[in-house]
């Protein structure tokens, strides 16, 4: 293991423990910044060890999995912490992430990819699959409560909100079950027999549980790093009068670093579906595990919950999943496609901070 890969996690929680206790200043929350970035390159690191001792897909889903549980734990804090002006948050989140990954990180996959290898390959079973089960997600947590008319306003009623909470689970359960045991072979990398990273040593055992537990405490302290910061993001989003949706975007970019660099690195390295992975499979974790978590803090402790969408951010999905079907229909990509998912990642942006 190499001793930067080591040494950052360690000391980005330390600095963590720091921020935790003390008045976090102008500068504080600089140095919390870098520190940041430093435990995204080395969750990224051993990220990529554990997936390459346990294989695909199992390795993108452990990336997956602890950073949306981290995410998960972030949104409900904040939403315990300040009930009444939190309500649409997790909403708020929950769709930043969904733009995020199917146009920033698919984007920049995609062109990264293009400019480097002209042409990339994935399996179409297992992009479609993915992108099928995000569409229902999405329809059932953030579009019908804009419809529904049993609670006022964009909220669902108590039995609404089970409704949706139970088949978010089961969606994302049952891809998790299609995606690591009944048709695994749907996202496993294309086969390229050249490719000297697909048949590297593995690493042993040893280091992949090292490595494994590195990546838990890099990613605590991404996910606590963040929320530390959150206050200073407040505070520069309201100077610039940006709305407080863009609090819930700028969290999700924070907290999706790890698997942005983690796809990009991917999608240069000519995997594209292993980049593909890690997208669709944090986006699906993040609804099916966010919504119910959000759910039961809702309905137990009595928070306000607003999860249906403005009709802008209903046209923006709903541009974003049929420019994402278009471009999965191949099985190949250039870097065109990647150009179209940027652009509509930079409207989704401007839209946000000019609406």
């Amino acid at each position: 293991m190499p001793s930067w890969a080591l040494l950052i996690p360690l000391a980005a929680a330390a600095l963590l423990g720091v921020a935790l206790v003390m008045a976090v200043g102008l500068a504080l929350a600089i140095v919390c910044l870098i520190a940041l970035m430093g435990a995204v390159f080395a969750s990224v690191h051993h990220a990529e060890v554990v997936a390459h001792r346990v294989g695909e897909p199992f390795g993108t889903l452990v990336l997956s999995l602890a950073i949306t549980t981290f995410e998960v734990a972030l949104i409900v804090s904040l939403m315990l912490s300040n009930p009444a002006d939190t309500a649409a948050l997790p909403r708020d989140t929950v769709f930043a992430t969904i733009m995020i990954i199917c146009n920033g990180v698919v984007g920049l996959c995609l062109l990264v990819g293009g400019i480097r290898h002209r042409e990339q390959a994935f399996h179409v079973e297992g992009a479609n699959t993915g992108l099928a089960t995000l569409i229902a997600l999405s329809a059932l947590t953030l579009v019908l409560p804009a419809f529904t008319t049993s609670a006022p306003g964009l909220t669902y009623s108590p039995a609404q909100l089970t409704f949706a909470a139970i088949a978010s689970l089961v969606l994302w359960s049952m891809f998790v079950f299609v995606q690591t045991i009944r048709h695994r072979d749907y996202f496993l990398p294309v086969n390229r027999p050249g490719d000297a990273d697909t048949h590297a040593a593995p690493p042993s055992n040893r280091l992949a549980a090292a490595s494994f537990g590195m990546l838990m405490v890099a990613l605590v302290a991404v996910v606590g790093l963040a929320k530390v910061l959150s206050p200073r993001i407040e505070v520069a989003m309201a100077a610039a009068g940006a709305p407080k949706s863009a609090i819930g975007i700028a969290i999700a970019l924070l907290v999706l670093l790890p698997e942005t660099w983690a796809a990009t690195r991917a999608a240069q390295a000519n995997r594209l579906q292993t980049s593909l992975n890690l997208a669709f499979g944090s986006a699906l974790a993040s609804i099916g595990l966010t919504i119910p978590a959000v759910a039961v803090a809702s309905m137990l402790l009595g928070v306000p919950l607003a999860l249906g969408l403005d009709p802008k951010e209903l046209v923006l999905l709903i541009l974003s999943f049929v420019v994402a079907s278009i471009t999965l229909v191949s099985g190949r990509t250039h870097v065109m496609q990647g150009v179209v998912h940027l652009v509509i990642f930079a409207a989704f942006v401007f839209f946000a901070l000019v609406p």
